[in-house]
């Protein structure tokens, strides 16, 4: 008997909720800005915690890797500058060998983003720190096959953009009004026939800073090898950074 009577209170629960046709809305949202400054109270207890692992992550990012001989802005240049050129020529460097090695083909360029470059590098001892600054994100290097039509709408991009994106692997020159008057890669004129490997981020090849080119390539090969990876192991590498600006993309008059 006990067991009816409960199903029948709970019958009369359902109908009753479902009989309700009352509309509830929230009649008022309000929030205020918290501000994270001095006037909040340190947390001694999760400060020592994290002491140890602030020591070790300090050393790490400070330890010297190299030496800068120059001053290095993204400023110093019209269409190619030393630290673009820098970055671009660390890709290619140390994507090949990666690069070759899963596929048995050669990288023929590389194409970065102006825009990428978030810091200077100062003349002096270079950091793993420097590193992070010059590439804060997290973007990995990839291989994009593209036809040789697509580098001639890469080209055309570059024309319009007028702006020193690092390049590596390819030489280019524009007129006074960044009118294309030459492009080669590994030293030929571009073949509309042929498909070339271009190394870049993934953020570009997704169509980041409307490089839409790099869209739907033949084949996209996922490297595994961050480019800021690739900065700090290049720098590892090396005793003295040789950055410079040349020909590599240039206006003749």
């Amino acid at each position: 008997m006990k067991s009816i009577q409960k199903a029948a209170y709970i019958l009369g629960l359902i109908t009753l909720v479902s009989c309700n046709k009352n509309a509830y809305r929230n009649s008022e949202i309000s929030g205020k800005r918290i501000p994270v400054d001095q006037q909040i109270k340190e947390d001694t207890a999760i400060t020592n915690f994290i002491q140890p692992y602030k020591k070790h992550i300090n050393a790490t990012l400070d330890s010297i890797l190299a030496f800068n001989p120059t001053s290095l802005s993204k400023t110093d240049g019209i269409l190619n500058t030393a630290i673009g050129n820098l970055m671009a020529d660390i890709v290619m460097e140390q994507a090949s060998p990666v690069f070759k090695n899963r596929t048995g083909e050669d990288i023929n360029m590389v194409l970065l983003n102006h825009g990428g470059i978030r810091s200077t590098l100062n003349k002096g001892n270079i950091t793993a720190r420097s590193a992070y600054a010059l590439m804060p994100f997290e973007n990995e290097i990839v291989v994009a096959e593209l036809k040789g039509s697509r580098i001639q709408e890469m080209l055309r991009y570059l024309e319009d953009a007028g702006t020193p994106h690092p390049v590596s692997g390819i030489k280019i020159q524009v007129d006074n009004n960044y009118k294309l008057t030459m492009a080669k890669i590994d030293g030929r004129e571009i073949d509309s026939n042929r498909n070339y490997f271009v190394a870049t981020s993934d953020y570009l090849q997704q169509g980041g800073d409307n490089m839409n080119f790099f869209k739907n390539p033949v084949t996209l090969y996922n490297l595994d090898y961050k480019l800021r990876n690739a900065i700090i192991d290049y720098f590892e590498k090396v005793d003295t950074l040789d950055a410079k600006i040349d020909d590599r993309y240039i206006m003749i008059d």
